[in-house]
């Protein structure tokens, strides 16, 4: 079985990767795409930005929350079934959120929506692993690191269009067509990477079992806990950045996303040349020496922030070094941390995104209960998640063979 597996995943690489990656960016471009339209929402359903603001927060929930549910039925059934569901409840819930009456309708449709998508990320990591060998394994994730790296230059972009061409409604009729799109890839291209094991329970005393059993795994403790600490700095900087670019720097909305733009090549920047380290070293030696250096630029950035040395360019470039860095240390951690799960892969990667979703979702709001300066905030934020990330790699688990 596992060599027809990587004999069809060798035949058809082009394609597993891209529909991969299709599925990756589900989640960014529901998150993105739909942000210009808030003020023609908030204007058609007789409410604030502010408040429909709260269907963003009630998508980061459904996604949490998810990615624990959907664990344990992918290992159940197979990758598929539940994929099928997921996306099918993801495209209801679209048509749902354009028919909403008014903002708590909304919210609660942006949950769903959150609930139903949120299985294709999960999938997404599990097939890496039904697919790939370990040692090719960090260089698949790579390839979506860049895909889901690229997702939120462009998914804001589209949205204006479609907006400003056909109004707010219009997103979500185009997220329902284009997940439709890969629902039928899944369907009638994909091959099931991982059998339905009855054996499998799913009454909660066994979940909470299985779960604690994958958090006591020495390998995927170090890795998932580290790297959910050192990358919870993206989330910080994406919670941050308006305040400093626009409101410390001045910068206007098109200088922002030009910025914007420029850092975001940082992490893809990062994750493509991880596919040339990865031809000389393991994947731990490069996570360990990229945790180090992100640590080292955030601490820069954290000390020149406090003391106001810095002006828009330092930002600029010590922001881009700490995003590369990101980009090298989350998929040799990834990798690393669903190396040892075979039979339970899809638990341990609907586990190591809860984890990451949350420490990140945690780090972001946290920058919002600072009364600090912008980039100190920020930098000290990131300083301190990195900080955690390279204790719980050096000292939280025993040193997992490569």
């Amino acid at each position: 079985m596992q060599n027809e597996k990587a004999q069809w995943a060798k035949q058809h690489h082009f394609g597993l990767i891209l529909l991969l990656g299709a599925l990756t960016t589900i989640s960014p471009f529901s998150i993105d795409m739909y942000l210009p339209a808030f003020h023609q929402i908030a204007d058609a359903l007789g409410s604030t930005q502010e408040r429909v603001a709260l269907s963003l927060s009630s998508y980061f929930i459904g996604l949490a929350v998810g990615q624990l549910i959907y664990g344990p039925f992918l290992d159940r059934f197979g990758r598929k079934p539940p994929l099928i569901f997921g996306l099918s409840i993801y495209i209801l819930a679209c048509f749902a959120c354009l028919l909403s009456w008014n903002v708590e309708a909304l919210i609660a449709f942006r949950l769903l929506q959150a609930l139903g998508g949120c299985v294709a990320g999960v999938a997404a990591v599990a097939m890496v692993r039904d697919f790939f060998p370990l040692s090719e394994g960090a260089r698949v994730f790579s390839k979506l690191m860049l895909v889901l790296s690229v997702s939120p230059l462009f998914a804001p972009t589209v949205g204006s269009f479609v907006v400003t061409a056909w109004g707010w409604q219009s997103v979500f009729l185009f997220l329902a067509g284009i997940v439709a799109l890969i629902l039928a890839c899944v369907i009638f291209l994909l091959p099931e990477g991982h059998r339905a094991d009855p054996s499998i329970s799913l009454s909660p005393p066994a979940i909470a079992r299985n779960f604690g059993q994958i958090l006591s795994h020495p390998r995927f403790r170090r890795f998932a806990g580290s790297a959910a600490f050192s990358f919870s700095g993206l989330f910080i900087y994406v919670a941050g950045s308006p305040a400093i670019f626009m409101g410390k720097f001045g910068l206007d909305a098109r200088q922002f996303g030009l910025v914007f733009a420029l850092l975001s090549v940082g992490i893809i920047g990062g994750g493509q040349f991880n596919n040339y380290f990865l031809k000389h070293y393991s994947g731990e030696k490069i996570y360990r020496t990229a945790i180090v250096s992100q640590l080292i630029v955030a601490l820069i950035f954290a000390l020149g922030a406090a003391f106001d040395l810095y002006g828009l360019v330092a930002h600029i470039v010590l922001i881009f070094l700490f995003l590369a860095c990101a980009g090298l240390t989350y998929p040799n951690a990834a990798s690393n941390a669903l190396a040892p799960f075979e039979k339970n892969s899809g638990s341990a990667s609907s586990v190591l995104g809860c984890l990451q979703m949350s420490v990140g979702a945690i780090g972001a709001a946290g920058f919002g209960f600072l009364n600090l300066p912008a980039n100190v905030g920020v930098s000290s934020l990131m300083a301190a998640g990195t900080f955690i990330g390279c204790l719980i790699f050096f000292f939280g688990g025993k040193r997992a063979e490569t």
